[in-house]
Parts: C-alpha cells; sequence; structure tokens
C-alpha cells in the first residue's frame, strides 16, 4: 500500500494512517511518501515493512553503515543529522504535551559529533563460525559485525581485532564488552559465561596477552558469570579493573561494570548543565552511580550527599567523593529517612523506569527549592514532571542532550523550581 508518512514515533518508526488505522513503517521520515507492506497487523495499529521511497524528503541521507537495517541498533541513520535532531525535539515535545504539562519551556537541543561517539560496546560472541555480534532487528538472531561506526575509533579498532583472533581464546564466552576512556588511552575487557571453569581464568590470560600485542592500550579485563536468578559475579581478573576518565575539571574512577555515561563528546556538556549556577547549603545527588555530578556539585556546596545502590558504581562513588557523604542505598530506601531535611538542590538521574510514584511523592514532601531531572525515557519523565509540577514546581528550563544519534534514544535534562 502507499502511505504518507506523518511523523516518527518514540522508537523510531514512521506514522502513517490507512482508513483511520495507525500504521508505523520504520526506516521512513516524515512527509515522504512510501510503498511498505503489512506484517502484523492489530486492532488498533498495525506494523509494516518498507518496500520503497516513492517520494523521499531532502533529509533522506544514505546511511554509512553496511549493517543498517539489518542491525537492531541504529534507527535514525537514513536520516541526516539536523532532521534526527528536529525529530527527537518533536517527540519529547509531544510527549510532554500529551501528560498535560502546559507552560512548558523552550527545549533547547544539546548535540555533538553524530559518529564514533561510544566509549562502550557489548557484543555477543557466536561460536561457528567464530564472530563478534549484534541482534538482528525484531530478533534475538546474531548479525556478525567487523565494525560499528559509532563506537569510538579504539573500540572499532578492538571488534577488529578479536574478530580475528578471538576464535582461539573466547569461543567458549557468550558476551564481550569494550569500555575506553576520553582520551582512548585505557581499555577495559569485560567478558560473560555461564560456566565455572578455572580453565577460563588462563584462557583469559592468553587472550589479553595476545590482545595486548596489537592494541597497547588495553589495561586490564574481566570474566563474570552470569546464573540463572541471580547477579552477576566477578570470576576472574587480569590486571587493572578501573580506568580513569577525565570529565570537565575532574576525574574519575571508574571500574569494569560500573556505570558511565556513553557519549564521550558530551559528558563535560552534561555536567555543566546539571550543576552549573547551583550553590547553597545542602545539594543531593541521586542515583549518583561514580559520582559523575557529585564531583563538581561538591565545590559548590557545603555538603553534598550521593546515593546510589549499585555495588560496583557505589565503590567508585566513595573512592571518588572521599572528603563527602557518599551513601551506598537505593534512593526510595534514603528518602524514607530524610524527610526532616530541605536540601537546596536535589540532582536525579533514574533508570530509564523513572522515579515512579512513591520517589515522587517523597520528593514533594522533602521540597527542595530546585531540582535536576536527567531522563533517558521521555514517557517516564513526563509521568514524574505531572506529578511534580501537580505539587507546586514549575518547569523552569529544559534541554535534549542528543547522547545516542542515529538511534531513537534521546537524554534531557530539565530544572524545575518553586518560586
Amino acid at each position: 500500500m502507499k502511505l504518507q508518512i506523518e511523523k516518527c514515533i518514540y522508537g523510531g518508526a514512521g506514522l502513517a494512517r490507512a482508513e483511520g488505522k495507525a500504521i508505523f513503517v520504520p526506516f521512513t521520515l516524515p512527509g515522504e511518501l512510501v510503498e511498505a507492506h503489512i506484517t502484523e497487523d492489530k486492532r488498533s495499529f498495525a506494523n509494516a515493512e518498507l518496500d520503497a521511497v516513492l517520494e523521499p524528503t531532502q533529509n533522506r541521507a544514505t546511511a554509512p553503515c553496511e549493517y543498517f537495517g539489518a542491525c537492531g541498533g541504529c534507527q535514525y541513520q537514513h536520516a541526516d543529522y539536523s532532521a534526527q535532531i528536529e525529530i527527537k525535539l518533536g517527540i519529547l515535545r509531544e510527549t510532554l504535551e500529551r501528560a498535560k504539562l502546559s507552560h512548558l519551556p523552550e527545549i533547547i537541543p544539546i548535540h555533538a559529533a553524530p559518529f564514533g561517539y561510544r566509549n562502550r560496546a557489548r557484543l555477543h560472541i557466536q561460536r561457528q563460525p567464530f564472530a563478534l555480534c549484534y541482534k538482528r532487528r525484531a530478533s534475538h538472531v546474531n548479525l556478525p559485525i567487523t565494525h560499528c561506526p559509532i563506537s569510538a575509533p579504539i573500540v572499532e579498532q578492538a571488534i577488529a581485532i578479536v574478530t580475528r583472533i578471538g576464535a582461539a581464546y573466547i569461543s567458549e564466552f557468550e558476551e564481550i564488552e569494550f569500555f575506553t576512556n576520553e582520551e582512548q588511552s585505557e581499555l577495559l575487557v569485560s567478558l560473560w559465561t555461564r560456566k565455572r571453569d578455572r580453565e577460563l581464568s588462563e584462557k583469559l590470560r592468553q587472550f589479553c596477552e595476545m590482545l595486548q600485542r596489537d592494541l597497547p592500550v588495553i589495561s586490564g579485563a574481566a570474566v563474570f558469570v552470569t546464573e540463572k536468578n541471580q547477579t552477576e559475579n566477578k570470576l576472574f581478573a587480569w590486571q587493572a579493573q578501573a580506568l580513569t576518565y577525565r570529565a570537565g575539571e575532574h576525574s574519575y574512577e571508574v571500574s569494569i561494570g560500573s556505570f558511565f555515561q556513553v557519549n564521550r563528546f558530551l559528558v563535560d556538556r552534561l555536567i555543566q548543565l546539571v550543576t552549573a549556577d547551583h550553590s547553597g547549603r545542602l545539594a543531593w545527588d541521586l542515583y549518583a552511580g561514580v559520582g559523575l555530578f557529585s564531583l563538581p556539585l561538591r565545590e559548590k556546596f557545603e555538603k553534598l550527599i550521593a546515593v546510589e545502590a549499585a555495588p560496583s558504581s557505589s565503590n567508585d562513588m566513595g573512592k571518588n567523593l572521599p572528603d563527602s557523604q557518599a551513601i551506598r542505598s537505593s534512593t526510595l530506601d534514603f528518602l524514607r529517612h530524610k524527610h526532616d531535611t530541605t536540601p537546596d538542590l536535589v540532582v536525579v538521574d533514574p533508570p530509564r523506569s523513572g522515579l515512579g510514584a512513591d520517589i515522587t511523592a517523597l520528593l514533594t514532601k522533602v521540597r527542595p527549592r530546585t531540582m535536576v531531572y536527567v531522563s533517558c525515557d521521555p514517557a517516564t519523565l513526563s509521568r514524574d514532571l505531572h506529578a511534580l509540577v501537580e505539587s507546586g514546581y514549575r518547569l523552569a528550563s529544559m534541554h535534549m542532550v542528543d547522547l545516542f544519534p542515529q538511534t531513537f534514544h534521546l537524554e534531557s535534562v530539565t530544572m524545575l523550581s518553586i518560586d
């Protein structure tokens, strides 16, 4: 059928309508006339696959990656980068409006180079024939790859070398991850296995020593075992278990297994957005990770409390904030015991699930003068902002930070205040 694409939706597909039914077509752009066929027909919507672009827009681009379309990692390489920014701004704005949030501030976009930005890549290991793989779009089927243009050059180099040498050393493992710092001067490698086999320790050593011959920046590695219904446990280690990541005016220790922002070009700008122009007596950094925002906030406030639940990130946070109050706790448990304290500033950077009703309600009782909400999901952000605005906060400013170019994911930084 021929379809006119109205807009792009969160997830990457273009939206068209036929006889009143919404039809979602991947790899299309607003304003395009396309030909597509239905692959899944539901009562209120249908999913389709693109057959041909009959009338392309001027924003259509040729994807630079040969795996685009087959790989499930990127959704927007068919759009030039300016169009990607406009699409994401529109999706964020519409999601907020759908949550009945009025008096929205202008959403200011922040972006950088759209390729080579990822400091981390995690891939599946295929045994026969040996290959490093992402998953094919909308499936669990392996897609062997030899390069990834959105990854940092040193990560791409590591993928190519491991593809060449890995069969002799790591074919028994399930997954591999590469993580580099901002200068690409250090590289950590993580491997995952389902086996508790002592022989894997020797395999790890041999693999790392061979990899180090071609890639001297590799500084450490670890093997994690993942067992059903259990958290990951580190089984073996080789040399350094952390790297030093310089961001803004500070250096951070980041261990294998700890969370850190993935876009090496925008970490500094993200820190500025979250921490600039704030000062006072007391600040809380909730979901603090390794202390990315805590270090600059510590210099602006008389007292800082940083809260993180994940063991690896929490350990790093304690090392990065030796003179501050670093607490290993869930945000919910921390807030349940802090009703009698009102900070000047609260920074929240929750996972994709957002704050949720309980945490939002507790924050409105604490009632800090200013909150900064860093979000990676427009839907949960809109839900939480609606509750905060209903309790008396106003949206003072909002930025869309494109930490994930070529994909549908977007980050936002919202400042809320009570006048």
